[in-house]
């Protein structure tokens, strides 16, 4: 009897997770065909990126990297069969119960689409028929599971298993019920239905989109001026990161939990706000204006002291100062809030944006090509000496105007500073940390930055010995890291290495440690490595 109960439970909680499993399949299929960006389960997983608890974030970010929106989307899928199968469950004990849970997370997701950014009426069609539809199988599995529960219960007692079920097939042929196998063939129907439409209404979504066709196709205008790599740039020294990071290799760190789509020929930015002449500008406008190359290093925020959120690259673009000097800001204004199609917004000074010696662009290339999708392809921002978070918007498609005091921006609120110039910093990256080496002559290299700056030294202490001054190689710009050496005589044995920086200005890296929040990590990094 104990048996029979627990195939119960564990068909009806089967019987929740395929009707989830249709509810999404639906929506992504309806959405194929009238809004792509309205699945709810992407809706929904946008939503926890926005109300994540700041050390949730960067927790997040320092265990996961680049692929925290995928451990996200994995984790989601888990939540989401979870609370199907209850849903399940409490329809098999408790109807309607289950179907009223499945609904409630049918309209979760629909409020989810209908709170995101750009969202219309239409798009609140995908979620609405993938939530009918999903209640409509869980109502229809589970009351054939019960028809055949009862079946079950009907038949004797006695005897096997099997002769208990024969019996029950017995009771259902003569239409008291239906069998065991009428509800696995619905189940089975619709569980592979929901897998091959759902899986297949993503696959034609994302190939029919063409946007990285459409980039792939793209031919950006050659630069006016192009940026000039010096000789001795760059350090041949094995394990030391590139002077330009390539594009596959750059960072990613975002709040789109899919790339956006944005189609260079329909793409707009508005620039409004505390302006005299706002105006929009296509994409064709804003290249006839002029591209020139620039060397510009960025960093996250969130980049820990030693981390690997931070890169180089060459980029294509146009002076964000040009653009603005055709607005003509109000007197007053001091902050443009730059805008995402998914919403994301930063906060960035306009005397930033405004300097005639601050390269801050507009940025359509990286490194030759045009911007990857995954960088903000067909605009983004790149601002020289600022974290992300307050500049390099992505997907850009609105600048406002305005001021500190009236507006905040997406982090603000979640506990980061308004205004993040970057803290210069240095790093090891050859020995690794907890790498062995064979004792001789080891160089120690890697890179230090300081944005619109520049680097004037690095110095490297081991076992907390003396500070000796490190070799620098010729840094493109004061915008871009420089790379640095020493050699070491190492000799067998556990040895500390430190390393620290000092800017053009004179000013020595800070040996504090200060967290990421709320305006970036800062202290010297210390390498273990072990010498054989």
């Amino acid at each position: 009897m104990g048996g029979r109960r627990f195939a119960h439970r564990a068909w009806a909680a089967l019987s929740g997770i395929v009707a989830a499993a249709v509810l999404l399949a639906a929506s992504e299929l309806i959405a194929a065909f009238v809004a792509p960006q309205a699945s709810p389960l992407l809706a929904v997983g946008s939503f926890v990126i926005d109300i994540v608890p700041r050390p949730l974030k960067e927790f997040a970010i320092s265990t996961f990297g680049s692929f925290d929106k995928p451990a996200l989307l994995i984790g989601l899928g888990i939540a989401v069969a979870v609370a199907a199968a209850v849903a399940g469950l409490l329809q098999a004990w408790r109807t309607p119960w289950g179907a009223v849970l499945l609904a409630t997370g049918g309209t979760a997701g629909t409020a989810a689409v209908a709170t995101r950014a750009g969202a219309s009426l239409l798009a609140l069609v995908p979620p609405v028929v993938g939530t009918v539809a999903g209640v409509a199988v869980l109502v229809l599995l589970v009351a054939r599971l019960r028809r055949w529960t009862d079946a079950v219960r009907s038949a004797p007692a006695t005897g096997s298993a099997e002769e208990a079920a024969a019996a029950a097939d017995a009771v259902s042929a003569r239409g008291q019920g239906v069998d065991r196998r009428a509800f696995f063939r619905f189940a089975l129907i619709a569980g592979a239905s929901a897998v091959v439409i759902g899986a297949g209404s993503r696959i034609w979504t994302a190939t029919t989109a063409s946007i990285d066709g459409i980039r792939r196709a793209l031919r950006l205008p050659a630069p006016q001026r192009t940026v000039t790599i010096p000789a001795g740039a760059e350090l041949d020294i094995p394990g030391l990161t590139p002077l330009i990071t390539p594009n596959t290799d750059f960072y990613r760190v975002d709040t789109a939990l899919t790339v956006p789509q944005v189609d260079p020929s329909s793409w707009r930015l508005s620039v409004d706000g505390m302006v005299d002449e706002p105006f929009d500008l296509s994409f064709d406008d804003l290249l006839a204006m002029g591209v020139d190359e620039y060397g510009i290093t960025l960093t996250c925020v969130s980049n820990e002291v030693g981390g690997d959120l931070v890169g180089n690259a060459i980029w294509l673009g146009v002076p964000v100062r040009d653009i603005l000097a055709r607005a003509k800001p109000q007197a007053g204004a001091d902050m443009v809030l730059s805008h995402s199609v998914d919403g994301f917004t930063a906060s960035t000074p306009l005397a930033s944006l405004t300097d005639a010696d601050l390269d801050a662009i507009l940025a359509v290339g990286m490194n030759g090509e045009p911007l990857p999708l995954e960088h903000g392809f067909p605009v983004r921002m790149v601002v020289p000496g600022l974290y992300g978070y307050v500049s390099a918007t992505k997907w850009l498609n609105r600048l406002s105007v305005t001021t500190y005091a009236k507006d905040e921006a997406y982090w603000t609120p979640r506990g980061y500073s308004a205004k993040a110039p970057i803290k210069f910093s240095s790093r090891v990256d050859t020995p690794k940390l907890g790498t062995q080496v064979s004792a001789g002559t080891v160089p120690i290299a890697g890179v230090a930055w300081a944005q619109t700056v520049g680097i004037a030294r690095v110095e490297v202490s081991v076992d907390n010995g003396p500070w000796q001054q490190a070799t620098l190689s010729n840094p493109i710009n004061d915008d871009t890291w420089v790379q640095w050496m020493m050699p070491w005589e190492a000799t067998a044995g556990t040895h500390y290495i430190a390393v620290r920086a000092v800017d053009k200005a004179g000013n020595l890296q800070i040996e504090q440690a200060a967290p990421i929040a709320p305006d970036g990590s800062s202290g010297w990094q210390r390498t273990l490595v072990s010498v054989s």
